[in-house]
């Protein structure tokens, strides 16, 4: 039980916080519950594979193949854009704090600790457009395929 509300909190937490953000970027009704959803269905992959892998950029990879994959299936189901979901569900996973962290070391000049935490905040940037660039391509390349099919 205990086991499963350290997974289980989490990815509440960030359904929460997507709600929040669906509300910025006004998405109302079933479209906010879909990009909270892919928000929480992120964090659980980022979670689920931390045992797995151990490393929190291929763990920001892997979510970030979940969330594009859930964001191309959500927008064609409801003949909508996938940017907006997208968008929103991704910022669980941004790296806030590296990028903050990054800043301060820079403005107090400790030139290692700001490439270190520069380094680490690209590679998890990097992780998150690379995952979602492959989904969005091999969509693509299915999408071109099937109308070539057809027609």
């Amino acid at each position: 039980m205990r086991e499963a509300l350290l997974y289980l909190l989490p990815c509440v937490y960030a359904f929460l916080a997507c709600i929040g953000f669906s509300m910025l970027f006004n998405i109302h009704g079933a479209g906010m519950l879909i990009c909270a959803g892919g928000g929480a269905l992120g964090w659980l992959c980022y979670l689920l594979t931390g045992p797995l892998v151990g490393n929190d950029i291929i763990q920001s990879f892997f979510a970030a193949l979940v969330i594009s994959a859930w964001s191309e299936v959500m927008a064609r189901l409801r003949k909508c854009p996938v940017t907006s979901y997208l968008l929103v569900a991704l910022f669980p996973l941004v790296p806030g704090g590296g990028i903050y962290y990054t800043m301060e070391h820079a403005l107090n000049g400790d030139t290692e600790l700001f490439l270190d935490t520069l380094m680490h905040t690209l590679g998890l940037a990097g992780a998150l457009a690379v995952g979602v660039l492959l989904v969005a391509s091999v969509v693509r390349l299915f999408t071109t395929y099937q109308s070539r099919r057809r027609g």
